[in-house]
């Protein structure tokens, strides 16, 4: 079996980072909640979606190494190691941020994943070889097929419904604070411990 998993709030946990981030910067008030989602919500309610925008690039790029893996997720990645199942991790994130300071993202993401221990194939069976970061949905959805994915875990509901999606491929949602409605597109679940009963 082959699974593809996103990386962005999917892998790596951005809730706290992107609160602490805007709060530093007085973009938000004292009643946002704690997680990327409500962060960005207030900031395109409020009409800034470029500071949002170049928020996500210092986030992802000079921010990362603050963002902790999803509880379970590394404990997921060890038991397909043992199981005989292929991950491969496959994302859509631009090189540099649209707006804002030129960090490379891509390399950012691969500093964060050989820091956090991803890379110790004996524990996780995951090699830089099977790490993509494209540059476009398309390159993303590309991707999924290429790599012979036959489930993709992703946190955007939004992109599992992409009319392109490949068919055939299992769809399922991480949504661990509870933001999506269920849907018979996807199969929505809430952790990697879940995840890991699934498979």
């Amino acid at each position: 079996m082959k699974i593809g998993v996103d990386f962005d709030n999917t892998i790596a946990c951005y809730d706290q980072v992107f609160y602490e981030a805007a709060r530093a910067q007085r973009l938000i008030t004292d009643d946002v909640a704690i997680s990327k989602g409500h962060v960005r919500d207030y900031l395109r309610a409020d009409g800034r979606e470029d500071v949002w925008t170049e928020l996500q690039g210092l986030v992802y790029g000079k921010y990362i190494s603050q963002a902790p893996p999803f509880p379970g997720v590394m404990e997921f990645f060890e038991a397909c190691r043992k199981g005989g199942i292929e991950i491969n991790i496959i994302s859509h994130k631009t090189r540099y941020p649209v707006i804002g300071e030129k960090l490379d993202l891509h390399e950012a993401a691969q500093k964060w994943l050989a820091q956090q221990g991803f890379y110790d194939e004996k524990r996780t069976g995951l090699s830089k070889e099977r790490v993509f970061f494209e540059t476009t949905k398309a390159g993303k959805l590309q991707r999924i097929i290429d790599s012979g994915c036959e489930i993709f875990i992703d946190d955007l509901p939004e992109f599992l419904a992409e009319p392109v999606f490949p068919p055939g491929v299992k769809k399922v949602l991480f949504d661990p604070n509870g933001s999506y409605p269920d849907s018979a597109d996807y199969l929505r679940l809430s952790s990697w411990a879940e995840i890991a009963k699934l498979i």
